[in-house]
């Protein structure tokens, strides 16, 4: 009889908005879709964790749940990752990690894998050990436990939640006998000092079959609307639409509290891996510092940065020189339209400056000066009381969709590669140093059919620039009607 190989699919929760690292991260670009600890960004890093999982295991292409304004993002890292998605599925309001992992169960649940569950934000610097302890848990998880990873603690953290292990049932795999939320500082100790406790990682291992008996038999609320959402969900291009309706009716709950919490006090059900991986969830900037490279003063610095007599600072710089002279334990993040400067020791607050900005009714929590689309790009340059400067890159083959504005008039100049231009009943092409212009009301789409990309500055003038001053009649990226 041959050796049973485990179908794994890894399901990667991408759904957050890592509003502890503004102004890096942004609500339209949270942190799990850069690249701030290596040239990968932090969701392609979680996508290829697996690639070296040795033994008898099917591993499965990802599958994703993710925001719907990130769908695109979501695709083209994958893609450009080399780790293609099984499917995309769109979560169309944030409803916490209990639904979202309802989904993808339901996606897959004719083949009934064991899934592996992810969030795509955390770092894992030892993929080595990381697939270990998934190949001790996998067995238990293909027998119907529940198997969770307990990260081993270098100190008497008080930011995370803590998981309470108990007998040893297996080589580095152990009952899981209950959670504890986040402890104060001396509790914290006791914990690490016990050998007994580990943060919660917030990962998990189970066959999709299991989790939708326990959350149906814990949250039956949240099962009955999500797999309503399911079941009447539409395919959009390379992603799943679920009902909109439905989903927004299911109760928002994480996987701790709906499910894991309860299911921890019977017996033999839970089991936990302690996993020494050099993992972070990067909660906030000084988790980064943590674990950044740091030179012979412990400074983190990336960028144009120069640190005279500093020391253990994160110094980030993206678009000008930071410099810093006789500073100790401080955050300071540059970008095109922001400077944070933060003691590490209120990185935490960070989160207290984009609750204002939104109070304000400023955008800079939400975008950064360069806001992506699935056909490229745009940057805003200048603007007035009745105009808006704009730099648009246009990736090669794509196209803008086919629109209309009631506001404002443009004045489109290539800088570099070649347009295609409609308007109205007009195709035309225009080369470096050509220009056009589109009237208010008039029909009009920007192509660039080049093996280049395309760059255009975008001249707007008129009595309203906002983005929902948009009318689409045609759009590859099924956006009609919508300003995404």
């Amino acid at each position: 009889m041959g050796v049973r190989v485990t179908q794994l699919q890894p399901v990667i929760l991408s759904g957050g908005s890592g509003t502890r690292l503004w102004p890096l991260s942004r609500r339209a670009y949270p942190k799990q879709f850069l690249a701030l600890v290596d040239d990968a960004t932090l969701l392609q890093s979680t996508a290829g964790r697996l690639d070296g999982l040795s033994g008898e295991v099917d591993l499965q292409a990802p599958l994703i749940v993710c925001n719907e304004a990130h769908r695109f993002l979501v695709a083209e890292q994958l893609r450009a990752s080399g780790h293609a998605a099984r499917n995309i599925l769109l979560e169309p309001v944030g409803r916490n990690t209990a639904p979202a992992l309802t989904l993808a169960a339901l996606d897959v649940l004719g083949e009934d894998p064991v899934l592996i569950v992810m969030p795509a934000d955390h770092v894992v610097h030892d993929v080595a050990a990381f697939s270990r302890a998934v190949a001790a848990g996998l067995p238990h998880a293909a027998e119907g436990r529940v198997v969770t990873f307990g990260i081993v603690p270098d100190s008497p953290h008080t930011g995370f939640g803590y998981i309470r292990s108990g007998a040893k049932v297996d080589d580095n795999v152990h009952a899981l006998q209950g959670f504890v939320e986040k402890p104060d500082r001396e509790t914290a100790k006791g914990y690490v000092a016990s050998g007994d406790y580990f943060w919660n990682s917030g990962i998990f291992v189970l066959k999709a079959s299991r989790w939708l008996a326990l959350i149906e038999d814990f949250r039956p609320d949240i099962m009955a609307a999500v797999k309503q959402a399911y079941e009447i969900g539409q395919r959009d291009l390379d992603f799943l639409r679920v009902d909109q309706a439905a989903f927004a009716a299911s109760p928002s709950d994480s996987i701790d509290y709906a499910v894991m919490e309860p299911l921890s006090q019977r017996s033999g059900e839970c089991l936990v891996v302690p996993l020494d991986a050099g993992w972070s969830d990067i909660g906030a900037w000084a988790a980064l510092w943590e674990v950044s490279p740091q030179d012979e003063d412990g400074n983190a610095c990336h960028g144009d940065v120069i640190a005279v007599d500093a020391h253990d600072n994160l110094l980030h710089a993206q678009h000008r020189i930071v410099a810093a002279v006789g500073v100790r334990d401080l955050v300071v993040v540059e970008t095109s339209d922001a400077v944070l400067v933060a003691h590490k020791s209120h990185a935490q607050d960070v989160k207290r400056i984009t609750e204002r900005l939104d109070a304000e009714g400023r955008n800079e929590s939400e975008f950064h000066r360069r806001v992506h689309r699935p056909w490229g790009s745009f940057e805003g340059v200048d603007q007035g009381g009745r105009f808006q400067v704009k730099r648009l890159s246009v990736k090669p083959g794509a196209s803008l969709s086919l629109q209309m504005h009631h506001h404002r008039a443009e004045h489109w100049i290539v800088v570099s590669g070649t347009a295609r231009v409609t308007c109205d009943d007009n195709v035309f092409l225009l080369s470096e140093n050509e220009s056009t212009y589109i009237p208010i009301g008039t029909r009009h789409r920007l192509e660039n059919p080049g093996t280049i990309p395309l760059e255009i500055i975008e001249v707007q003038s008129g009595s309203y620039l906002g983005e929902d001053d948009i009318v689409r009649f045609d759009d590859v990226y099924n956006r009609a009607g919508k300003t995404d």
